[in-house]
């Protein structure tokens, strides 16, 4: 078997790749910090040297975050008002900073993850591209 076919014939795991791009560590070796700042996606790991810079996350992240801190939210906001009653413009200060604190947990985690799984399926160029021309 050559080099090529044994790089081929690595497993990733998806799951694990995507736990550990949510705690914000290199998919490959879950070791290196993956962010450079709050957002930034480092080119390569610091720890393994594994190429980061082939993600495509673009509006995924922000999308599903979106998602899912709305629908966390609706049914919280309904119980609240039905439960409390509480005077609207309580209601609209506590769910607006509600929803930005979510936001701003939630978007790095979706983001991590979702790199992870870009890594773990070999999208965009994490497939060794880079790796086969070295072996050139």
């Amino acid at each position: 078997m050559t080099r090529m076919n044994t790089i081929d014939a690595e497993e990733r795991p998806t799951g694990l790749a995507m736990r550990r791009g949510a705690m914000r560590k290199c998919p490959a070796c879950g070791k290196g910090a993956m962010f450079e700042g709050y957002l930034k996606i480092r080119d390569r790991c610091p720890e393994c040297n594994e190429a980061l810079h082939h993600q495509r996350a673009d509006d995924g992240p922000a999308y599903l975050t979106i998602l899912l801190v709305s629908h966390l939210g609706a049914p919280l906001l309904l119980w609240v008002f039905l439960t409390y009653q509480p005077s609207p413009i309580s209601m609209l200060i506590g769910f607006s900073l509600g929803a930005v604190v979510l936001c701003l947990i939630f978007l790095p985690l979706i983001k991590g993850a979702m790199v992870g799984a870009q890594w773990a399926r070999r999208m965009h160029g994490f497939g060794g591209q880079e790796t086969n021309e070295a072996m050139h």
